[in-house]
């Protein structure tokens, strides 16, 4: 959960301030949102049903998926397709990635082991 929330917060730090034109002008900032994009996605992978167990209204699957279309079909993603993600889909990710920490630091404090 920490690398999908540090990853969520760079690209939102890469992406302030720009709107969708700004955003597919910008080769760099374009191509550092799909690298903190393919690390969700992993982390995700790593993450494996904990993922489902702390956050079930989050599609992981989709996420997970993403990761293979990055790699795979990275010639075939229209920018404002990773625009609209990081828009509508991120957010949601981020509070989800947020309760999901605060519920496992509650759980390290009252485990007696």
């Amino acid at each position: 959960m920490r690398q999908d929330l540090e990853n969520i917060e760079s690209i939102a730090r890469f992406t302030a301030g720009m709107d969708p034109d700004a955003f597919a002008s910008n080769e760099q900032t374009v191509l550092a949102v799909k690298y903190s994009l393919l690390i969700i996605s992993e982390a995700a992978v790593k993450l494996g049903d904990t993922a489902g167990k702390l956050c079930p209204e989050i599609p992981w699957r989709e996420i997970r998926g993403l990761g293979n279309r990055l790699r795979h079909d990275y010639d075939h993603i229209e920018t404002i397709r990773i625009w609209r993600l990081v828009n509508r889909d991120l957010p949601p990710l981020r509070s989800a990635c947020q309760r999901a920490m605060i519920a496992l630091e509650n759980d390290e404090k009252t485990d007696p082991s």
